[in-house]
């Protein structure tokens, strides 16, 4: 069995373009990443993925704005690649989208165009 990767995308405009923290950024991919494990705690992948805690691998891609993050929502929806979007409340606003744990082969077709987040904090 190959091994499995959870992808996390995460708005880049919230943290450069909308003063968010670094702090909230992080929370968004947390609050998308449980989720997405929640939702699919049944899956084959899912249980495989929790029950080597000590070797989960996630990876987190930078999405460059709102609209790119619901353009691949849907292009995931449209092909049956089980996913979360997370919209932060009160606000309802679509922050960051977690896949739930697949092979790397099976959905890198759907990631792979984003670049590794590598946004720092500048001081």
């Amino acid at each position: 069995m190959s091994s499995l990767v959870q992808y996390v995308l995460l708005r880049s405009d919230l943290l450069k373009e909308l003063g968010w923290s670094i702090g909230a950024l992080v929370a968004q991919a947390c609050h998308a990443s449980t989720a997405v494990l929640h939702l699919y705690r049944e899956d084959e992948n899912t249980i495989n993925y929790l029950n080597d805690l000590d070797n989960m691998h996630k990876v987190v891609l930078e999405v460059p704005n709102e609209e790119s993050l619901k353009k691949v929502a849907e292009k995931l929806k449209e092909n049956s690649i089980d996913h979360k979007l997370w919209i932060e409340q009160p606000e309802n606003i679509p922050t960051c989208l977690a896949l739930k744990p697949y092979p790397k082969e099976e959905v890198k077709k759907y990631v792979g165009k984003f670049k590794l987040y590598k946004e720092t904090l500048k001081i």
